[in-house]
């Protein structure tokens, strides 16, 4: 997909330098903060679904349940 993104000539020709200094293209670079931003929503949702989960979930192991440590380490 494509997008048109404007900003200020000047912030741009830095961050051309920089891209060109670390050996990759202005694209690229904002490719991966889209991306980065993305996996930081997913992580955020992942975290906060843990969070409700534990709190809903809190203490409703099954009657016969005992906790094992080396079955932890099993894989």
């Amino acid at each position: 997909m494509n997008i048109t993104l404007s900003a200020e000539e000047k912030a741009i020709a830095k961050a051309r330098a920089y891209a060109k200094k670390h050996q990759t293209s202005l694209n690229q670079l904002v490719r991966d903060y889209i991306t980065g931003l993305a996996n930081d929503l997913d992580v955020n949702a992942s975290a906060d679904e843990f969070a409700d989960n534990a709190l809903e979930n809190a203490g409703k192991s099954a009657d016969n349940y005992r906790f094992n440590r080396d079955s932890t380490y099993i894989r």
